[in-house]
């Protein structure tokens, strides 16, 4: 089963995230920040994707992705923010990533996911 790690810090929003991915067959572990993401990662959980809003108090989904893809670099990287820009700090490499803007369905969310694992546990809402 494809495991998700969410870093979502608006508490409504996770559990709406959680949920739809959840009923569309995928694993989903829900943090509310970045630094409890990054915990889980390097103790040695392993995640198939990290799924993180990038404004986050303390450490954002930027910062967090960086230092994911550093300890485990076949996790695979989508943001999800509410800026439809997004400005990237200058000089820092960013994995590879999928960026989804809100706000979208939670229909969209899950069939970006679908695709980045070329329809593994495809469910549909």
């Amino acid at each position: 089963m494809i495991r998700i790690l969410l870093a979502e810090d608006d508490g409504a929003m996770r559990t709406h995230l959680s949920r739809a991915l959840e009923r569309s067959g995928y694993a989903v572990d829900a943090v509310d920040c970045g630094t409890d993401a990054l915990d889980r990662v390097t103790s040695g959980e392993r995640f198939d994707l990290l799924l993180t809003d990038i404004v986050m108090p303390g450490m954002d989904g930027i910062e967090l992705a960086q230092k994911v893809s550093v300890i485990a670099p076949d996790t695979r990287v989508m943001f999800i923010t509410g800026f439809s820009a997004v400005i990237l700090r200058a000089g820092q490499a960013l994995p590879q990533a999928k960026v989804l803007s809100k706000p979208f369905h939670l229909r969209d969310l899950v069939l970006e996911v679908d695709r980045m694992f070329e329809g593994a546990n495809a469910g549909r809402l």
